[in-house]
C-alpha cells in the first residue's frame, strides 16, 4: 500500500456514517481504496442498502475527507451496495447475537425519560422534542421513541413526516434529524393517513421491536414519548424498561391535574421514579391595549403543576417538584408544524427558556443508583 493510499484510508476514519454515527472503516464500508502515481484517488464504498436514503450525505463526506488529503488530485468515488453476507457480519458487530433491549440491561448508561401525561392535547409531544433538542444542544447523545402509537405526532415536529427507517437485516436504523435519532410507527406506515387499530399484544410486540431492534448506538438519553393515559403501552413499557424515570406534563386546570397525577402514581407501579412535572400552557403573555403595558393572563386557571407536583410528593413518599411553567405562544405551536422545535428556532422565546431549563436539570443531575434494578442478587 503507498503512503498516498494509508493516508486516505486515515482519513476516511473521520467519515461518520449518518445513521449508524460510526467511521464507515468501521463498518466494513470502505471496499477499496487506490492511488495513481499522479494523485488520483480511487475509492469504492458500500452502501447498507441499494437506494440508501442518506447516500448524498456519505458521498459528499467521502469526496470532502479525501480532496483534504495532501498530494490528492482528484478522487473518483464509486458507490456499491453490501451483500446479504456483509450486511449479517455488519449487524453482528453491531449488536451481536442476543435479540434484547440494551437499555434494560443492568449496566446502561443511558438516561431513558418517559414523557407522560392524563389526557390528550396538553402538548407532551412538543415538551418532548424540544427537550431532546436542548438536551443535544448541550451536547449530549439524544434519542426520540414516540411510543404515542395512535396519535404519533413526533415526525412532523422534526421535519420528518413522510421519512422511513432503513433496515439492515432485520436491524432497523434510527432516522437522524436535528442532531437526534428518532424512530415511529408514522415512520413505517404505508401512507400518513393511514390508521393503527391495533390491541395489546401487538401494541407490545412493536414496542419490542422499537427497543430491541433498533439500533439505537450509544445514547445518553432516550426520550419516549408516552401515549396519553395509563394503557396498554405504559404497562408494557413499565415492564421493558424498569430503570425508566418519568416526567408528568400537565396544564393548569384541575380536570387535567387530577388526571395527570394517575400517570405518575402508575410510575411507582414499576418502581419507576417521577423526576418533576412541567406545567404547559401555564399563562399567557400580552400586552393591554388600554394601558400598554405586559400582563399574564391565566387562560387555563391556575396551580395545576403545583397540585401535581404536590400530590405526588406525597403519594410516592419524596419531593416531585413542578420542574418548569411553560406559557402559551403561537410560536411553540408554529415551530411544531414547520418541524422546527422553538428552542432551535428562538431560543430567547419564554416558552424556549423555560423547556430548556428543564432540559439542563435533566443534563446536569447526578444520577443516583438508589433504586435502580441493578441485576445483583445479594448474598448472605
Amino acid at each position: 500500500m503507498s503512503e498516498l493510499e494509508t493516508s486516505v484510508r486515515a482519513a476516511l476514519t473521520g467519515v461518520i456514517d449518518p445513521e449508524i454515527r460510526r467511521p464507515i472503516t468501521d463498518l466494513g464500508m470502505v471496499d477499496q481504496v487506490s492511488a495513481s502515481a499522479d494523485g488520483v484517488v480511487f475509492v469504492r464504498v458500500l452502501l447498507t442498502i441499494a437506494g440508501c436514503p442518506l447516500q448524498g450525505t456519505i458521498e459528499a463526506d467521502v469526496h470532502r475527507a479525501v480532496q483534504a488529503v495532501p498530494g490528492v488530485t482528484a478522487v473518483n468515488l464509486e458507490l456499491g451496495t453490501m451483500d446479504d453476507a456483509q450486511r449479517a457480519a455488519l449487524k453482528k458487530s453491531l449488536r451481536g447475537d442476543e435479540r434484547e433491549i440494551p437499555f434494560g440491561r443492568p449496566d446502561s448508561r443511558t438516561q431513558v425519560i418517559l414523557v407522560a401525561s392524563g389526557k390528550g392535547g396538553v402538548g407532551k409531544s412538543s415538551v418532548t422534542v424540544n427537550l431532546a433538542m436542548s438536551l443535544a444542544a448541550q451536547g449530549r447523545s439524544v434519542g426520540v421513541l414516540d411510543a404515542d402509537i395512535y396519535g404519533h405526532s413526533i415526525p412532523p415536529m422534526l421535519g420528518l413526516a413522510d421519512a422511513n427507517p432503513t433496515s439492515v437485516d432485520g436491524m432497523i436504523l434510527p432516522v437522524p434529524a436535528l442532531g437526534l435519532t428518532v424512530i415511529s410507527i408514522g415512520m413505517l406506515k404505508e401512507s400518513r393517513d393511514q390508521v393503527i387499530a391495533w390491541r395489546g399484544p401487538i401494541l407490545d410486540k412493536l414496542l419490542q421491536q422499537f427497543l430491541a431492534d433498533v439500533y439505537w448506538g450509544d445514547l445518553d438519553f432516550l426520550l419516549v414519548d408516552l401515549p396519553p393515559g395509563t394503557g396498554d403501552v405504559a404497562l408494557s413499557l413499565g415492564q421493558k424498561l424498569p430503570n425508566a424515570e418519568m416526567i408528568v406534563v400537565t396544564t393548569p386546570q384541575q380536570a387535567a391535574a387530577e388526571v395527570a397525577e394517575r400517570a405518575g402514581t402508575m410510575a411507582s407501579m414499576f418502581d419507576q421514579k417521577v423526576l418533576g412535572v412541567v406545567e404547559n400552557m401555564a399563562y399567557l403573555n400580552t400586552v393591554c391595549p388600554h394601558c400598554g403595558e405586559p400582563h399574564r393572563v391565566d387562560v387555563f386557571g391556575t396551580g395545576g403543576g403545583e397540585a401535581v407536583a404536590s400530590t405526588l410528593s406525597q403519594r410516592l413518599g419524596y419531593e416531585v417538584p413542578l420542574l418548569a411553567e411553560v406559557p402559551m405562544d403561537p410560536a411553540v405551536a408554529r415551530s411544531g408544524d414547520d418541524g422546527m422545535p422553538l428552542v432551535s428556532t428562538d431560543p430567547a422565546n419564554p416558552a424556549a427558556i423555560a423547556l430548556a431549563s428543564v432540559a439542563a436539570h435533566l443534563a446536569g443531575r447526578r444520577r443516583s443508583l438508589a433504586g435502580l434494578k441493578l441485576g445483583v442478587t445479594p448474598v448472605g
